[in-house]
């Protein structure tokens, strides 16, 4: 985290003045997450401080929905923190498109992925979930290399207009929902190069997992239980049960 918010802030605001800000939104981490992007000259906010008076619930897409409210640009990069094989080109790569064709609102990032079982492997909720969804109900979409890419931006007007999962649903929703409201020629995708970062264990993407096929299955207007009981057998025959969020803030603009 301090060194990606570091060369950013060397690189792309005291060499060149491409960035405004560099905003780490912090979602409960119970590392030392904050004092080092602090450390690094990053702005940070705590997601659960950020408009207390509209609750807080855990989850990448309440973090990025919540930067709405502590951010100024017209435009938006999300960056994963856990990055690990990357360079500062990923922000300059993502913001291209957006500024120099009016046309697209939203852009995408891909990239190889080291230890994939293939070069443009975009992880496994992508191959086995993503992916099937898509060529099942958004077809639109299909075109796209790695929908569920973490690294991408946004014009904060559109980002702004949509309804945001808390979670891990927020990346395919936010796609559906450009296509739908903008016309699929509002997105772009670019190549960024390589990018590796940590893999989470297999039962943990069982919630990613559910999380965006409930945002899916909600833009087809099918009712889901809520919250849906996941439950997983890690060991022997014994259940393990866990609830899965898949709350769903509203556009940002309707409550700033």
């Amino acid at each position: 985290m301090g060194a990606v918010v570091s060369r950013v802030r060397a690189a792309l605001m005291e060499t060149v003045a491409l960035l405004d800000e560099v905003v780490v939104i912090d979602s409960d981490s119970t590392d030392a997450t904050y004092d080092v992007a602090v450390d690094a000259g990053a702005t940070v906010h705590r997601s659960c401080d950020i408009r207390p008076d509209l609750g807080s619930f855990p989850g990448k897409g309440e973090a990025m929905w919540k930067s709405l409210f502590v951010t100024t640009g017209d435009v938006v990069v999300f960056m994963d923190a856990d990055l690990q094989d990357w360079d500062t080109h990923f922000v300059p790569g993502l913001l291209g498109p957006l500024l120099s064709d009016p046309g697209v609102e939203l852009v995408k990032g891909y990239y190889e992925r080291p230890g994939g079982h293939g070069a443009l492997d975009g992880g496994r909720v992508t191959e086995l979930v993503a992916r099937p969804l898509i060529a099942l109900l958004h077809p639109e979409l299909a075109g796209l290399v790695q929908p569920l890419a973490g690294e991408w931006a946004v014009r904060r007007d559109l980002f702004a207009s949509l309804s945001v999962p808390t979670g891990y649903g927020v990346e395919l929703a936010a796609l559906v929902d450009t296509a739908v409201g903008r016309g699929t020629g509002a997105i772009a995708q670019v190549d960024l190069g390589t990018r590796s970062h940590r893999h989470q264990a297999l039962l943990d993407l069982g919630g990613m997992a559910v999380q965006v096929l409930a945002a899916s299955l909600a833009r087809r207007g099918v009712n889901v239980v809520d919250p849906p009981l996941l439950e997983q057998f890690p060991a022997g025959l014994k259940p393990v049960k866990r609830s899965v969020d898949i709350v769903e803030r509203p556009p940002a603009r309707e409550v700033w």
